[in-house]
């Protein structure tokens, strides 16, 4: 592979030159070129929008996608341009879950048939999860990326440029102060020409030589910082111009954020919406838990409800209204009042007055006591 010396030679003189003139700079021993407070405005307010912009964008990634393996997942096929596979959401996955369990345990049990109706609204919300997600990411999420990767790279570029010609502009600036000065100081040491040129001594010509030189180097070193200066305030220009699209910036992203909102307000609604016709599905199921917590005994510790004396005397009267019932899970009994039950064994029912509606009595040969309606399947 072919060099150009020359070039690659030049091109660390000049990073050299402007490293000693950084480190000066920071050390104080070097004069600074300061931005007009315009651009250092514009300079402070394009940095806040990049800081507040990346973390927004992080977190936003965080909320739509808190697993980091996926994140990952999506990072390196969004970089090899290759389309990610549809990802089944996790309401999407509970809901197949219940559906599949409800054939195991039987469609036209009252759990199989719960299970198929909450299933089914599971998957819904989920994809609901899934048009929200997608919404965000293209209304939201890449507006966002693409101002950090594409104009944010662009205004970082612009500005390293304008502080080499800062730079540049400065080391001209000191060399021009240093050779002035040392004009100056040969034109002071420089003694009295003699009346005739053949007499004059020869530290009379070395200095006029020397005064000469210093001079070429100072009309040498203006020309420099004339280019110099030049370039720097075409590059400041072009720098503030940039700088200041930070306001279309920041109109963009005003109306990205609406279209976020938007998107959430329309998934939450319809995650209501979705609730609340479960709840009224739910509802018409037979021995159906209560929408009031309150009143929806535990599936492991029911509810208890004190029988009155009345009550007890109702419980001896012979059974009006008995019906069989399949007895779902095992039940222990908490007190002499209840029967204790096995999973699978048949038992007759019935109601007695003043009893709480989420119980029933129940008979097993000589043996009677009171058992929860949600441990049965009421047989016709």
């Amino acid at each position: 592979m072919d060099f150009n010396v020359k070039k690659l030679a030049s091109d660390a003189g000049v990073f050299f030159t402007r490293a000693v003139q950084f480190t000066e700079e920071k050390l104080g021993q070097a004069e600074k070129t300061e931005l007009d407070a315009h651009l250092e405005n514009l300079l402070a307010r394009a940095d806040c929008t990049k800081n507040w912009t990346e973390k927004i964008f992080r977190q936003t990634e965080v909320l739509l996608q808190p697993n980091p393996s996926a994140r990952i997942e999506e990072f390196f096929y969004e970089k090899l341009d290759k389309k990610l596979p549809c990802r089944t959401t996790n309401g999407e996955l509970l809901g197949q879950h219940m559906l599949d369990a409800a054939r195991d345990f039987g469609p036209g049990t009252p759990y199989g048939s719960t299970l198929v109706t909450v299933g089914e609204y599971q998957k819904r919300l989920g994809g609901a999860e899934r048009e929200f997600l997608q919404t965000s990411a293209v209304n939201f999420l890449t507006p966002l990326r693409n101002f950090l990767e594409g104009d944010w790279r662009t205004i970082s570029k612009e500005r390293r440029l304008l502080e080499n010609r800062r730079l540049d502009l400065d080391i001209c600036k000191a060399r021009l102060k240093k050779a002035k000065q040392a004009e100056a100081k040969a034109a002071v040491s420089l003694p009295a020409a003699p009346d005739f040129q053949e007499t004059r001594p020869r530290n009379y010509v070395l200095s006029a030589s020397a005064s000469a030189l210093w001079s070429e180097e100072v009309d040498k070193a203006e020309q420099e910082l004339r280019v110099a200066q030049t370039e720097f305030d075409r590059q400041a220009e072009v720098t503030r111009l940039l700088l200041e699209g930070i306001s279309s910036t920041h109109v963009n992203h005003l109306r990205c954020l609406h279209e976020f909102v938007e998107a959430q307000a329309t998934f939450y609604a319809q995650c209501h919406q979705a609730m609340q016709e479960l709840q009224t599905e739910l509802r018409r199921f037979p021995n159906a838990f209560s929408a009031n917590p309150s009143s929806c005994p535990s599936p492991v510790t029911p509810e208890l409800r004190a029988p009155t004396p009345g009550a007890l005397q109702e419980e001896q009267r012979p059974a009006t209204g008995a019906r069989k019932a399949r007895v779902l899970y095992d039940y222990d009994g908490h007190d002499a009042y209840e029967l204790s039950l096995l999973a699978d064994e048949l038992i007759t029912v019935y109601t007695v007055p003043g009893m709480d509606p989420d119980w029933l009595m129940g008979e097993r040969g000589n043996q009677k006591g009171k058992v929860p309606v949600t441990y049965l399947e009421l047989l016709s």
